[in-house]
């Protein structure tokens, strides 16, 4: 508790990082949020958004390859986070252990891009949220917007550079019925694209093209 309560003091004094429901409201109901990924501070801020008895029920999804390596970053991951810590490259399995944490009832913070994009328009989705939301259609899934995480700790910056960062959370969405992967995770990405453009009219929001070989 007193971990957390640092964690979220110094979070909210170095980049903000307040909650915006523009399409829900913080209820005890189990969720998905899913956000865009520009900055390794996004699990972070997002998390420290949510109001306290939300943010002690909701377990961030992380990379093992980074969380996990470390002594302190693993301190924070596991005993203040509370983080689900996953293999990237560990195909359909990397999921169990987010099928398990929804399973005892908690909720997740995901980015479905997989990774950081080169640019504010998010990566198109990978297939994990499609997967997650067919098993578990009790969970709401809950876009967000975060804005402006990039730039408080971009790519290769170790300390935080102070911006005032907001989450913009949107209304739930769920698969319809018939409704293809693909489909679905263009409209997911779409909701969380549409809160950005709410703030950014010019936003990009086509995805970046894919590297030529």
């Amino acid at each position: 508790m007193i971990l957390e309560a640092v964690l979220v003091g110094l979070t909210r004094f170095l980049v903000g990082g307040r909650a915006y429901w523009l399409g829900a409201q913080p209820t005890s109901r189990q969720r998905i949020y899913f956000a865009n990924h520009r900055s390794n501070a996004d699990t972070v801020v997002l998390w420290a958004a949510l109001p306290p008895p939300l943010r002690r029920r909701t377990r961030p999804v992380a990379a093992q390859d980074y969380w996990a390596h470390g002594r302190l970053r693993r301190l924070f991951a596991l005993d203040v986070l509370h983080a689900v810590l996953i293999d990237r490259g560990g195909g359909r399995d990397a999921l169990d252990p987010l099928h398990e944490a929804l399973a005892e009832g908690c909720s997740l913070i995901i980015f479905p891009e997989g990774g950081r994009g080169p640019g504010p328009a998010p990566l198109p989705f990978k297939s994990g949220l499609y997967h997650l939301a067919l098993a578990h259609p009790g969970a709401q899934l809950v876009p967000v917007w975060l804005d402006d995480v990039g730039r408080a700790l971009p790519k290769g910056v170790s300390i935080p550079i102070p911006v005032s960062t907001r989450a913009l959370i949107g209304a739930p969405i769920a698969p319809d019925p018939g409704e293809t992967r693909d489909a679905f995770l263009t409209r997911a990405r779409d909701a969380v694209v549409a809160l950005g453009l709410s703030l950014h009219p010019d936003l990009p929001v086509a995805p970046p093209e894919p590297p030529h070989a």
